[in-house]
């Protein structure tokens, strides 16, 4: 069986660790890598630490406005398509990456898988929301992360072709701890010992295309009681370089670290703050309470199980959260799965 991928961004690299693995073992995979994330900070130190193979087609799209940059990617993923003629096209997570391979192979008549299917934030203001429903709708293949995400495409008329399998990143997580701890030098060669700091990291639309609130977001990590950790995204520094902001000096600011050193940092970290869905599942599989700078998560389910807190750019709201949330936590439960849905997704494509 022919697989082509099409990857894009960090979490997409992350996850296509253990899923490349487990396609491979049963058939031939094309790894086609957009260019939507293309600081070697974040991307080419993802495919050397997780072992992933070298993309067969890399396409350099960039970054640009969210329409240009999707139909940059959706005409060139074409052209890989019809010469690469796989059987199914793979996709991962709600970047514009995802909706532009998935648009390509569904006008080309190619099967289409979405793993991390059915989740929803119901904020069509996020670009995210609108790439993960069109893609959900252009899928024959829906791996849904958990039931309530299976609800939620039944809500929207989808009911055939969902499978549950658990969230890919549990897989990743678990196959790259135990080696993050013995290989990174994190947080030790920061200067920070282990349940000091806060881990944040910032970078969706929402909170960095606005100035104030990105304002309001330093202004309240800098007020916090621990020290802040803030690996750089690559558009939160353009953001900040466009509106003319500082980063206070209470934030110790850093270049964007690879795998194993975020799991490392986030494993010893007090807590977490964060607007990003990948880093609020991780927290939780490695222990981390977690406070979400956001209005709504995907994620609902860290939410009920208590390690997770919505909570708005305020200086106040947020030390309190972050208190809170460092107070004893309950006992984890399994949220998404088992660690084995790489398997899971490559069994159930091989037996259609």
């Amino acid at each position: 069986m022919r697989f082509l991928t099409v990857l894009g961004a960090r979490p997409q690299f992350v996850k296509a660790a253990p899923l490349s693995a487990a396609l491979r073992k049963r058939g031939h995979e094309i790894i086609v890598h957009t260019g939507q994330h293309y600081d070697a900070g974040m991307s080419d130190v993802f495919f050397s630490e997780l072992g992933i193979p070298h993309p067969d087609h890399n396409l350099g799209i960039g970054s640009g406005p969210q329409g240009a940059q999707t139909g940059q990617m959706l005409a060139a993923i074409e052209e890989v398509l019809v010469t690469e003629r796989p059987d199914v096209v793979v996709v991962l997570g709600d970047t514009n990456s995802t909706l532009a391979g998935a648009l390509a192979a569904a006008k080309l008549q190619i099967p289409v898988a979405h793993v991390e299917a059915g989740l929803r934030s119901f904020n069509r203001s996020m670009p995210e929301e609108t790439n993960r429903v069109m893609t959900d709708h252009l899928s024959d293949w829906l791996f849904a992360p958990s039931g309530v995400s299976e609800k939620q495409l039944a809500a929207e008329g989808i009911t055939r072709g969902v499978f549950v399998v658990g969230d890919i990143m549990l897989d990743a997580v678990n196959q790259q701890r135990a080696r993050a701890e013995h290989t990174s030098h994190m947080p030790g060669a920061l200067g920070l010992a282990r349940g000091t700091y806060v881990l944040a990291t910032i970078h969706r639309a929402e909170n960095t295309n606005d100035r104030e609130r990105l304002f309001a977001i330093l202004t309240a990590l800098e007020q916090l009681d621990q020290t802040v950790l803030l690996p750089l995204h690559p558009r939160t520094r353009d953001k900040l370089a466009t509106f003319d902001l500082a980063i206070p000096a209470r934030i110790l600011a850093i270049d964007p670290v690879g795998y194993l050193d975020m799991l490392a940092l986030l494993s010893s970290a007090a807590c977490t703050v964060t607007d990003s869905g990948g880093v609020q599942k991780e927290a939780y599989y490695v222990g981390t309470p977690c406070v979400t700078l956001r209005n709504e998560t995907e994620w609902v389910e860290t939410i009920e199980a208590g390690w997770n807190v919505l909570c708005t750019p305020n200086a106040s709201a947020l030390k309190e959260a972050v208190a809170r949330m460092i107070s004893p936590r309950p006992a984890q439960i399994p949220l998404y799965g088992h660690g084995n849905t790489a398997e899971q997704i490559a069994e159930i494509l091989c037996a259609a």
